[in-house]
């Protein structure tokens, strides 16, 4: 671990101006921007040009993609973590954002040609891109921060990458609604790519836990090793099933902003990005928040306020919904925002964000100290298997509850029961989490 900073005991935006985190964090938060920019490109212009591409409706389309760019996690995972363990985690950055620069090549071809084959294979790419680049993200930080860092390291991460998701998103919508060739999507991208690389180059090595690792190419074999091996170290395997919950939650709360926003809301497209805003920012203020409270070590007590807040207040957009059908003529943003049960409606949602920041910072952050230090970045794809499996379970029971005749305001409020559930289970596994969030009060009420 490089120490040569002089002083490392700023606050949270610190780590921001040193070497051994800086270069990485621009490096990862520039690879969710471009994710987010192609994704979010390829879905408008399939949604609103789709008979120019293909024959299939618009709404399948779009599924298949968020499908496309989700298989990689499920095939590669396990493979990309034996290889973060075996590999310096510095070197394999570089050659991620050189793989993105040669996938934003194939997308530039997708367009000029006009062919949805191509253009969808770059979208499997970038899902491999991300699947690969997973267990470097998150194992690299023990190696290069302090114990007493760890924690705002993980909330920086966190809130970079909802931030890169929210500006990759309206980037990617500014350039297909733009005009002109949609080529100039996959330009953009491989600047952003060539820029991510060359933050990559100043990463600081990290050198590989087991060099010596033989790979096992087998993903279902490696996946169920790996799940076993997690099991054996009972509060990290918790923690994951927790993480994954909570990927659960907040991508069904995220995949009904658009519908939420029109049909229940009565607002037009920025009222999307509104809501995307809002939700980003509670995000981040809740991880800033988390490393402040929990006085830079693995505050687990946090993690129960975090769901209790993910109930309480997706409990009450349940309730604070409008109940009157929105008009034929949308409302702008301006609009909206003069109606109290709007105000209401983004408080809610501004509130689950803070939430979320504090149930997953904690928990990520106990992997990392926890986890078996020669397993780490192999323990990290063990959990991103599962986070893509909580997902799309959630997204097809969402699909089917909804098709069902369920109100989006009622799923949201039936998440947030079935979450209080989901937490009852975690902290009657491990009731550490309750006895650390009562010395935690304890603390706050002595000063």
């Amino acid at each position: 671990m490089n120490t040569g900073e002089k002083n490392d005991h700023g606050g949270l935006f610190h780590l921001l101006s040193v070497r051994r985190f800086a270069p990485f964090f621009v490096t990862q938060f520039l690879g969710a921007f471009n994710d987010n920019v192609f994704k979010n490109a390829l879905v408008v212009l399939l949604t609103f040009q789709a008979a120019q591409w293909t024959s299939l409706a618009p709404e399948i389309l779009t599924n298949l993609a968020a499908g496309i760019f989700i298989l990689p996690f499920f095939l590669f995972s396990a493979t990309a973590g034996q290889i973060a363990d075996k590999f310096d985690k510095a070197g394999l950055a570089r050659l991620v954002k050189l793989l993105e620069m040669a996938i934003m090549g194939i997308a530039a071809a997708g367009f000029h040609f006009h062919d949805l084959t191509i253009l969808l294979a770059a979208l499997f790419l970038l899902g491999l891109h991300s699947t690969l680049f997973g267990p470097v993200k998150y194992a690299i930080l023990p190696q290069h921060l302090r114990a007493h860092e760890l924690v705002a390291g993980n909330a920086l991460v966190e809130s970079g990458t909802f931030v890169a998701i929210l500006l990759g998103t309206l980037f990617g919508g500014l350039l297909a609604g733009a005009g002109g060739h949609p080529v100039w999507v996959a330009m953009a991208g491989l600047g952003v790519a060539v820029a991510g690389y060359a933050a990559s180059r100043f990463i600081p090595a990290a050198p590989p836990p087991v060099p010596g690792l033989r790979i096992n190419f087998n993903p279902l074999s490696e996946t169920w090793r790996n799940i076993a091996f997690a099991r054996r170290e009972r509060a990290v395997f918790l923690a994951i099933l927790a993480i994954s919950w909570f990927w659960l939650y907040g991508a069904l709360f995220l995949a009904q902003f658009p519908a939420y926003a029109k049909h229940v809301l009565g607002g037009d497209e920025s009222s999307v990005t509104l809501l995307l805003a809002v939700f980003t920012v509670g995000i981040g203020v809740g991880s800033a928040l988390c490393e402040r409270l929990s006085g830079k070590q693995v505050e687990l007590g946090l993690v129960p306020l975090g769901a209790i807040g993910l109930s309480a207040f997706g409990v009450d957009v349940w309730l604070a919904s409008p109940q009157i059908v929105p008009g034929v003529v949308l409302l702008d943003v301006s609009t909206l925002l003069s109606r109290v049960s709007t105000l209401r409606v983004l408080f809610d949602f501004l509130m689950i964000g803070i939430a979320g920041g504090f149930f997953i910072v904690p928990l990520y952050v106990l992997i990392q100290v926890r986890g078996d230090p020669d397993h780490r970045a192999r323990l990290i794809a063990t959990n991103n298997i599962l986070n893509a499996l909580f997902m799309v379970v959630g997204a097809l029971g969402a699909a089917a509850l909804l098709g069902g005749g369920l109100s989006i305001p009622a799923l949201f409020g039936l998440a947030a029961i079935t979450n209080i559930l989901m937490a009852g289970f975690l902290f009657v596994c491990d009731p550490e989490y309750l006895q650390r969030c009562r010395h935690w009060f304890g603390r706050a009420l002595r000063g």
